[in-house]
């Protein structure tokens, strides 16, 4: 793995020490090209703004969940953004297992937001426009394998059908170079991720891969949708390394 990735295997070192001005220092040399494109996408021509409900979730994969949950953290109507694994069993949904590759799992986020402020179409918006890369296959930026896979796992049947139009919408506009490859599943159990995973951006800016990969995302969020973005993000609760609900 590359120097960047491997700082997230030093989570901790990079939380409790000064290699963060490293850090800093590292991410003010490397060049512009590191950082991925970010792309301007229409909004859903088929979309639905509920009324009978004042929650609904949304649960994404996009690559490293760290930046995908940040960017949700900042947008407005969003009442909480998890990150964890969906698409494997419970037994093998740990960070450890996850990183192999074998255990059906991608790196996800669980997205809880009020669909009469920001619509199910529109979080789709944000996720193909700053929050990944769709087009990318099994990878996101440094991080390879199907853990890190572009993946929709849908609520409800309204989900599936708002996001089959969505893509097949974003495909034949040509919006972007490649086709997009996200896969489309129903709905599968969420399993939150380890309590140091939670709020990662927020806690490390400073991490060499935060400001490389995922600070550039969230400026991305406020200036591609300034009407969605807000400035203090909704963290988590975490006690005793949990999730707490």
């Amino acid at each position: 793995m590359t120097g960047i990735r491997f700082d997230r295997g030093r989570r901790a070192a990079l939380r409790l020490s000064g290699l963060a001005l490293v850090g800093a220092t590292l991410y003010s040399i490397l060049p512009a090209g590191a950082q991925e494109a970010m792309v301007v996408v229409p909004a859903p021509a088929l979309d639905e703004r509920r009324s009978d409900a004042t929650t609904e979730t949304a649960v994404l994969a996009g690559g490293c969940f760290w930046g995908v949950q940040a960017v949700y953290q900042h947008v407005k109507g969003v009442s909480r953004a998890v990150s964890g694994y969906a698409g494997g069993p419970r037994d093998k949904a740990s960070y450890d297992m996850v990183t192999s590759g074998r255990t059906g799992h991608a790196e996800a986020v669980e997205v809880t937001f009020d669909p009469g402020i920001v619509s199910y179409g529109q979080i789709l918006q944000i996720f193909f426009s700053v929050a990944h890369n769709p087009t990318q296959l099994n990878r996101q930026g440094p991080d390879v394998g199907t853990q890190y896979r572009s993946a929709l796992f849908f609520a409800d049947p309204a989900q599936r059908r708002i996001a089959e139009a969505y893509i097949a919408q974003l495909d034949q506009a040509r919006v972007f170079p490649k086709k997009i490859v996200t896969q489309l599943n129903d709905a599968m159990p969420f399993f939150a991720a380890e309590g140091y995973h939670q709020d990662y951006a927020t806690l490390n800016p400073n991490s060499p891969y935060i400001l490389r990969h995922d600070l550039p995302k969230i400026e991305g969020l406020k200036r591609l949708f300034p009407a969605a973005w807000r400035a203090d993000p909704v963290l988590l609760r975490v006690s005793g390394g949990k999730v707490s609900q």
